[in-house]
């Protein structure tokens, strides 16, 4: 087992009224048994190619070879994206304590941040993957002709075969790509993004694997954790006994008393990623009709200094899922010299020691102030690991989905604002 998930925290007995019982609990994961046979039928469009993906390794090949060829010739990646298209990258690059080569991560417009980034960068030694799957982000459209542009006065527009890939829909499944256009007119490699994964959930596809396997994350073991979650998922016999489900019914209950605020707690600066990926895969897939919950991404022990005063005395709107990791014995350990017998508790300890008894403390000070909190206990932080939290989550928002009766695949309310952007630039060149 990878992770195990405890809930007693939420239960009445811990927060009082406040709490949810067991019965209720149980009704609310019994209420999925339709959407959960589905999904263990393969019955649930856009389900399935996320649930194949992680039994794939026929894309590794290629993968490979790209990567050693951006290895022995660049010392720097850059990764335009938007949203899950660079999102997924950096949630994994995240995992990585130290990346060769370095990464930066171009997901936000702003004239300043690329320049800042192409200023500091030596643009003649660095890789550049682009990443849209329709072709047609704005954003990315953008910052990836103004690369070029900086490419073409630097170095010659003849570089761009060797120093680009893009990453993007063939062009069957929506008409013309205005990336694909991009690519033929300079020479640039494409590979395909896979057409029945959305951009937010594609983070084990070739647009999260990509730079992964270039800073030297072990891609099969990542595919592998995801699977152990769905043979999890096929060997359950109803959701109660299925983590992502009781997750989701546990988080459902709470919305239905007003606690519509999910804060994510890890203990692990590797998982902060991890944090920013699940924020969008969350508030993109279940904010719809009125529906959903905020998410929130802390940071522990970081936090603990700068919100945990408004999640103990502040008001009781929010849900907490910790993330933790066995830490006892890890870490450099720590020297106090004989004449500072104040600090003789945490003499001989480790940093690993610290952190275990702050995950603790700070759960055992939520529970006592009566702030629901699930958490969800790693047995380590590898690549499996990794995986394993992707496809939970990845199953919880569909779970929520279920229960919030929205379609998790779609963003319908986003596409009003990338119109309008359109409408206005169009009229600024008139």
């Amino acid at each position: 087992m990878l992770y195990r998930q405890i809930i007693d925290s939420c239960m009445q007995e811990q927060i009082g009224v406040h709490g949810l019982s067991p019965e209720e609990v149980a009704g609310i994961a019994s209420s999925l048994k339709p959407g959960f046979d589905k999904l263990k039928n393969r019955n649930i469009e856009g389900a399935n190619a996320l649930f194949d993906i992680t039994a794939r390794n026929d894309d590794f090949e290629s993968l490979h070879a790209i990567a050693e060829a951006v290895r022995k010739r660049f010392n720097h990646v850059l990764v335009v994206g938007s949203g899950g298209s660079g999102l997924s990258g950096a949630a994994l690059l995240a995992f990585a304590p130290c990346p060769a080569p370095s990464f930066d991560f171009l997901d936000n417009i702003d004239p300043d941040m690329l320049d800042d980034i192409l200023n500091r960068i030596q643009i003649e030694n660095t890789f550049i993957i682009v990443i849209s799957k329709s072709g047609t982000t704005l954003e990315t459209l953008c910052q990836t002709y103004a690369i070029i542009g900086r490419v073409k006065k630097t170095i010659g527009r003849t570089a761009l075969p060797a120093q680009m890939i893009i990453i993007t829909e063939p062009e069957e499944y929506e008409g013309q790509n205005p990336l694909r256009q991009l690519a033929r007119e300079y020479d640039v490699r494409v590979l395909d993004h896979e057409t029945n994964i959305g951009g937010r959930f594609a983070i084990l596809t070739n647009v999260g694997l990509l730079p992964a396997i270039i800073a030297g994350i072990d891609i099969l073991a990542l595919r592998q954790g995801a699977r152990e979650v769905l043979v999890q998922l096929a060997e359950a016999s109803y959701p109660g006994e299925f983590a992502p489900a009781l997750g989701a019914a546990i988080q459902y209950g709470f919305y239905q008393r007003t606690r519509n605020i999910n804060v994510m707690l890890p203990y692990s600066q590797r998982l902060s990623g991890l944090n920013a990926w699940h924020r969008q895969c969350w508030a993109e897939s279940l904010g719809k009709d009125g529906k959903g919950t905020t998410p929130a991404p802390a940071m522990g022990s970081t936090d603990q200094h700068s919100q945990l005063q408004l999640y103990l005395s502040g008001p009781k709107d929010k849900i907490f899922t910790m993330l933790t990791v066995e830490r006892e014995s890890t870490g450099d350990v720590i020297d106090v010299p004989e004449n500072r017998p104040e600090l003789a508790y945490i003499n001989g300890k480790t940093l690993g020691d610290v952190v275990a008894a702050q995950q603790k403390a700070t759960y055992e000070t939520l529970v006592h102030n009566r702030c629901p909190t699930r958490l969800i206990e790693l047995t380590g932080l590898s690549e499996r690991h990794f995986g394993a939290l992707i496809m939970h989550f990845t199953l919880e928002i569909i779970f929520m989905s279920f229960l919030f009766e929205v379609n998790p695949f779609d963003q319908p309310a986003v596409e009003e604002s990338k119109v309008l952007a359109r409408k206005y630039l169009a009229g600024s060149e008139k």
